[in-house]
């Protein structure tokens, strides 16, 4: 099918002018004929969470109202830019006019939609925010042990492996000889994290004993009461514990911290 250049636009809603931050709440296709396609977002919590005092019921009253001016306007697209920003309160902005080409202008302002005015998955925010969990757990007992400002952080493995090797390591730090590194790794949320430890660990050890002359120890540090009979669970302890990896739930952290006090001379 032959695709029609048409322009388009994103309304933002930002309530604070000299903050200058916004939520993306409403989109605008103009196809050169025919009418405007106008999308708005379907979940306003992003907004609540922006501004608290938000008027929900007028900024979801703009949809039917801004169909009824882009009618009015019929496709001038300068003119219709002014009388937005004239009619609507300095709370909304909007963007500038970007191209695109459209097989239907309706199927490519839902496309659209769907990119500016949706928030990302959740399964991926939950993944990020066990993993998150843990390591924070992780830090704040280091930091009551008095040892985390004489770790060493985010380190890369690619000084170790080889260079475009995107792993760090969370932290870690050389007593006697040895050095042992810790990780937090969310095993029920994402066994593949498991995978890429396994993978990358013996060229890790590798390179330190090349480079120091030191033996290597990693630790996994998970969640608490992981599931016995969970299968992904199980292939992941398998995986990491195949490649010499200690796995410890995040409860012991207490013990490792002050197991690394001792062997840094700290309290």
């Amino acid at each position: 099918m032959t695709k029609t250049p048409c322009k388009f636009f994103v309304l933002r809603y930002a309530p604070d002018a000299v903050k200058n931050e916004f939520i993306n709440i409403g989109l605008v296709l103009l196809p050169p004929a025919g009418s405007a396609q106008v999308r708005f977002t379907h979940d306003w919590s992003r907004v609540r969470c922006l501004d608290p005092e938000a008027d929900l019921e007028v900024l979801q009253a703009l949809e039917s109202d801004l169909r009824e001016k882009l009618h009015e306007m019929n496709g001038d697209h300068d003119f219709i830019l002014r009388r937005i920003q004239d009619s609507f309160s300095n709370a909304l902005q909007t963007s500038e006019f970007q191209a695109c080409l459209a097989e239907s202008p309706a199927s490519e302002a839902d496309e659209l939609a769907h990119l500016y005015l949706e928030r990302p998955k959740r399964r991926q925010s939950r993944t990020l925010s066990t993993r998150q969990a843990i390591f924070q757990r992780m830090r704040s007992e280091f930091e009551s042990a008095g040892v985390w400002p004489v770790l060493r952080k985010e380190i890369a493995a690619s000084e170790y492996t080889r260079n475009g090797d995107p792993l760090k390591i969370d932290c870690g730090y050389s007593p006697n000889g040895t050095v042992k590194l810790f990780h937090a790794v969310s095993l029920q949320s994402d066994v593949n994290v498991a995978k890429v430890l396994a993978f990358s660990f013996p060229q890790i050890a590798e390179g330190i004993r090349a480079a120091q002359g030191k033996q290597t120890q990693l630790t996994a540090v998970v969640e608490d009461g992981l599931p016995e009979d969970d299968e992904a669970v199980h292939y992941a302890r398998e995986t990491l514990s195949q490649h010499s990896i200690a796995i410890v739930p995040v409860i012991q952290m207490p013990e490792i911290a002050r197991t690394a006090a001792q062997e840094l001379g700290i309290g």
